[in-house]
């Protein structure tokens, strides 16, 4: 049982990390195509990834009993787990373009494979029955966090990103919109001129502009996939103003302003804690070398001394 779950935990993930690697290439190509070619080439290369080229053998053996097995698991997930997990995802900016069925499986993919290699190993080491459950519980412990934490990870570091990126692209805004651009054509000129995770947003936001949504919808899908509140008090004051028919350039000035000294309180904050950080390392590690240096011949001559 052990090898045929360590058998096909491995078969499983060599099949994701070269989906991976496809993921990858593809988003690459898509990205050189917008780059060079326009929209129009991006989106077939979106859409076609594969043409003109021959499937790779373990493509052509595994892409079937994938497709079916990812189809009958999509419809063990409940629509509003599907729903709350998709909103995560695109808060951490969908890794690897993962949708819920593929997390979902991901999840059940890592809760298989880290007990099956622990046991595995446990079986190598000959650790005893008691060694055994503890590496089991350990893996299942990690397996049932792990997806989970990383998800954290990658939505606070986006966060950080967008918080950084948020007073040039509200500068960007504001000078377009001085200059007589719409809002919708100041978007369009923020994403021509930036890139990071805001420029992401702010494109999505202009392409569901563009398929039909109101302007307060997709800048709400906004707020939602991107979680700093800095940036959602942005976005409520630009519709309030829109609401009321306020200037939006005072607005945006405002608010640039304001996040500018937010962003300069954080960095005061950060100072102040840096002494209080730097105390531990300092009684741990640096004052005991220095104890060492200074005390040490001095505690060896007096040993020399009082031995004689």
């Amino acid at each position: 049982m052990v090898y045929a779950t360590f058998c096909l935990t491995v078969t499983l993930l060599v099949y994701a990390f070269f989906a991976m690697r496809e993921e990858r290439t593809t988003a690459m190509k898509r990205r050189l195509a917008h780059i060079t070619g326009g929209v129009e080439t991006a989106q077939t290369v979106a859409s076609h990834p594969e043409e003109g080229r021959e499937p790779s053998l373990m493509r052509r053996l595994l892409h079937p009993v994938w497709k079916e097995f990812r189809r009958g698991f999509s419809r063990t997930l409940e629509e509003r787990q599907a729903a709350k997990l998709e909103i995560r995802l695109l808060q951490a900016g969908q890794p690897f373009g993962m949708s819920p069925v593929d997390f979902r499986i991901a999840q059940l993919t890592v809760f298989i494979a880290l007990p099956g290699v622990f046991l595995f190993y446990a079986s190598i080491l000959k650790i005893g029955l008691s060694g055994t459950i503890a590496f089991l519980l350990a893996a299942i412990v990690i397996a049932a966090v792990l997806p989970g934490y990383y998800l954290k990870l990658k939505t606070r570091s986006r966060s950080r990103l967008a918080l950084r990126e948020l007073p040039d692209v509200l500068d960007l805004l504001t000078v377009s919109l001085e200059a007589g651009l719409g809002f919708d054509a100041a978007l369009s000129k923020l994403i021509s001129k930036k890139e990071g995770v805001l420029a992401t947003e702010f494109r999505r936001c202009l392409e569901e502009i563009r398929l039909g949504k109101t302007r307060r919808e997709a800048l709400t899908g906004v707020k939602e996939r991107v979680v700093v509140d800095e940036l959602r008090v942005v976005i409520s004051s630009i519709l309030q103003a829109e609401k009321l028919g306020i200037g939006m350039v005072q607005v945006l000035r405002i608010q640039s302003e304001e996040v500018r000294d937010q962003r300069k309180q954080r960095a005061e904050e950060a100072a102040m804690k840096a002494p209080i950080k730097m105390l531990f390392p300092l009684v741990l590690f640096i004052f005991p070398s220095l104890f060492i240096v200074l005390l040490g011949p001095v505690a060896i001559q007096f040993i020399q001394t009082f031995s004689e």
